[in-house]
């Protein structure tokens, strides 16, 4: 593979997981680590991606007020947090991860919902607290650089301390065999807790994570209650969910 298709590969990998590792690029590429870091430094001296200790991570992740010219798939994830809105309801708990698809989300709620959100997420936290009705409470603990969230301990017991009606998840990767997976340990055992906390879980992707796996394993696929995509319900592609018995949106 020649150097601008490898680089396009890994701006195409970073935009769509938001964050990579090195590692599993070479893996992917079949390519030296060295020739990996390679890529991601020219590729971060054009300004393209955010190189970072062992990776590399996506601008409209790592941009503080996310604007939309530099967020991936940005009209799949507005669709996507259009259908999520319409299951929340006046006086719900509902608890949130992170990522672009989540702040959209925020965005999109009504402004006469009366709700409180709970979530770990600095950018998701920081978007509620523009809304005038719902209340916001934030999980703390040490935040993750890369990821912008409250990771460890005291987060995790925090999140046990809580019985939520819904879990809106964002996730990195999700396959009907594999399940959710993800590339930041941290983040995943924040998610694993809130999957455990949670009386619904929803999981939010746009349609190119579909059938696709990371390293870390999130949980299997039968405790995902939904799934929304930016397709319609009936699109082939998710008809190896629906026969594991979850619901699409």
């Amino acid at each position: 593979m020649l150097k601008p298709e490898r680089q396009a590969y890994i701006l195409h990998q970073v935009n769509l997981h938001n964050q990579v590792l090195s590692a599993s690029l070479s893996l992917d590429l079949n390519v030296s680590e060295d020739t990996i870091r390679r890529d991601l430094q020219e590729l971060s001296d054009n300004r393209k991606i955010i190189k970072v200790h062992g990776g590399a991570l996506s601008l409209s992740f790592n941009d503080f007020h996310y604007p939309i010219n530099n967020v991936y798939a940005h009209p799949q994830k507005k669709l996507i947090a259009r259908k999520a809105v319409a299951l929340i309801h006046n006086d719900m708990f509902v608890m949130t991860t992170g990522g672009t698809t989540l702040i959209e989300l925020a965005r999109a709620l009504p402004q006469s919902l009366r709700a409180t959100f709970i979530s770990g997420s600095i950018p998701v936290v920081l978007e509620y607290t523009h809304h005038p009705n719902i209340d916001v409470i934030l999980i703390g603990d040490k935040v993750s650089k890369n990821s912008k969230i409250t990771v460890g301990g005291e987060a995790i017991a925090k999140i046990r301390q809580i019985k939520a009606d819904l879990c809106f998840l964002g996730v990195n990767a999700i396959d009907a065999e594999h399940g959710i997976t993800d590339n930041d340990w941290d983040v995943v055992q924040i998610k694993r807790a809130m999957i455990e906390s949670a009386q619904k879980v929803i999981c939010l992707s746009i349609a190119e994570k579909i059938n696709s796996c990371q390293p870390f394993h999130v949980c299997p696929i039968q405790e995902i209650d939904m799934l929304i995509t930016e397709l319609r319900p009936d699109d082939p592609l998710l008809e190896p969910y629906r026969k594991k018995g979850i619901q699409v949106l």
